[in-house]
């Protein structure tokens, strides 16, 4: 195996250039998925992606239509009696607003130092084309992949993944596989691997409060009318303490009492406080007492008001109290807390603390259960040591506050547990302006994807179903 990866980390190394190319072009496409008038873009990005796979050797290249945007499938199945590996990734991307942030243009990438700028570098484009570029390095330097590998890549993620129900139900056949490996997360720091074991579920709602049936003069009706806007800020501040506690009746009642070794083993092997404020750019720590930052983020439940509109949002002055208010709300959950039951506390919540004087509407925009992955599952050695190989460092398990649906509807439709193998960093800026992704970690994630394939090869691993070593269990050996 030495010499096979001295081959293939040579042609890689002679490939930088082109490799770093390549990822620039892939960027520069505007794939937001959330945005109707790019459409065209995401179309364009995924037939630029499915020739990219035909390039590099894989076939059954397809792009396949949906109700929304297509998803982009290849394959390559001619590893008798060796396992399957399904790639998973998303091509689409966030907005890019508010574009007066950026340092450059979000979608013409640019190297700084050691980082590539632009949207989708690191979520999720950079990650998933490590996996692409490992590919292209093993047909390369051995004309063949060490397992059978299929590859689905959605251009829907960022809005929740609408239409990949369907696709996975209709197709559970051709998508059968031994494990699914994923890479949409974070590493603690570039030389500081790590193997996501859990993450968040989520629930967004929209709350929007109405009152008359116009805006109003508010010399008119000022202090004889109750502003929806008003009423709209008392509500929320009605949804949690100063702390951050929730303060809707029944929102923790299924949420979990950690045992203290699980704590202890978190504070070793997690980021520190220190680190969180640094990647936040932040001084100051919040939330709920009695919890580290790393805690609050990934074992315990969180509401964040993400978004408020309502009256005049011009320059200058407007006397009006608005007809409508409206503010998007992003709960994220924990093990035994389900969307369903959150949704139906806030609805109760909601319609106690409502004045009169008003209305108000509940709207669902998304959900997602939360995920855990057993660390002793085969596939996370097999991951385990292909970071150690890929980044010279032994990873740790990581917990992440984030969501990732497509990992239940893999676990749940398919049946295929995910290996979620993360190459960004905590500050490389994620749905936000500016956002980047550390060129070391690209090229290290294409040498770590490589062992990751060669590793799950070993048929002791994955027949026998090996279990992680005991040593393994805390992330070091």
């Amino acid at each position: 195996m030495v010499e096979l990866l001295t081959s293939s980390s040579e042609y890689c190394f002679a490939k930088r250039l082109r490799f770093l190319m390549e990822l620039k072009e892939f960027i520069h496409f505007p794939s937001i998925s959330a945005q109707p008038e790019h459409a065209e873009d995401v179309k364009r990005c995924a037939g630029w992606l499915a020739n990219h796979l035909r390039q590099i050797g894989l076939v059954q290249v397809m792009v396949i239509p949906t109700k929304g945007h297509p998803i982009v499938y290849a394959e390559w199945c001619h590893a008798p009696r060796k396992p399957t590996v399904l790639i998973h990734g998303h091509y689409d991307v966030q907005p890019a607003d508010p574009l007066n942030e950026w340092r450059s243009p979000p979608f013409e990438p640019i190297v700084r130092g050691n980082d590539l700028y632009g949207r989708g570098a690191s979520d999720d484009k950079g990650q998933l084309f490590a996996h692409v570029k490992a590919l292209e390095v093993l047909f390369q330097t051995r004309g063949e992949l060490p397992v059978n590998v299929k590859c689905l890549f959605e251009g829907e993620e960022e809005i929740g993944s609408p239409n990949l129900p369907d696709f996975l139900v209709a197709q559970r056949d051709s998508l059968a596989a031994d494990i699914a490996v994923l890479s949409d997360m974070p590493m603690l720091a570039p030389n500081r691997p790590a193997i996501t074991e859990s993450m968040r579920g989520m629930l967004s709602l929209e709350l929007e409060i109405r009152g008359a049936d116009r805006d109003l003069y508010s010399g008119l009706y000022g202090g004889a009318i109750d502003n929806p806007l008003h009423a709209l800020c008392e509500i929320i501040a009605s949804l949690r303490d100063r702390e951050g506690r929730v303060r809707i009746a029944g929102f923790y009642e299924r949420v979990r009492d950690r045992r203290p070794r699980e704590r202890t083993d978190m504070k070793a092997y997690g980021p520190s406080d220190t680190e969180i404020l640094h990647s936040a750019g932040v001084q100051e720590t919040w939330g709920e007492p009695g919890y580290a930052l790393y805690e609050k983020t990934t074992i315990r439940p969180a509401l964040t008001v993400s978004g408020i509109h309502g009256g005049y949002q011009g320059t200058g002055p407007k006397a009006v109290i608005p007809q409508r208010a409206l503010a998007k709300l992003d709960f994220r959950l924990v093990p035994d807390q389900t969307p369903e039951d959150i949704e139906r506390v806030f609805r109760c919540h909601i319609a106690r603390v409502t004045p009169p004087t008003v209305r108000t509407f509940v709207r669902k925009q998304d959900s997602a259960k939360s995920a855990m992955i057993d660390r002793r599952h085969p596939a996370m050695c097999a991951a385990f040591s292909a970071y150690r190989n890929g980044f010279s460092a032994t990873p740790v398990f990581l917990r992440s506050g984030g969501t990732t649906p497509v990992i239940r509807l893999l676990q749940g439709m398919l049946g295929i547990q995910t290996v979620l193998m993360g190459f960004a960093l905590p500050d490389d800026r994620v749905h936000a302006p500016n956002e980047k992704f550390h060129l070391p970690n690209f090229f290290n994630g294409i040498t770590t994807s490589m062992c990751f394939l060669d590793e799950f090869a070993d048929g002791s691993i994955w027949r026998n179903r090996r279990l992680v070593p005991p040593e393994f269990q805390n992330g070091v050996a």
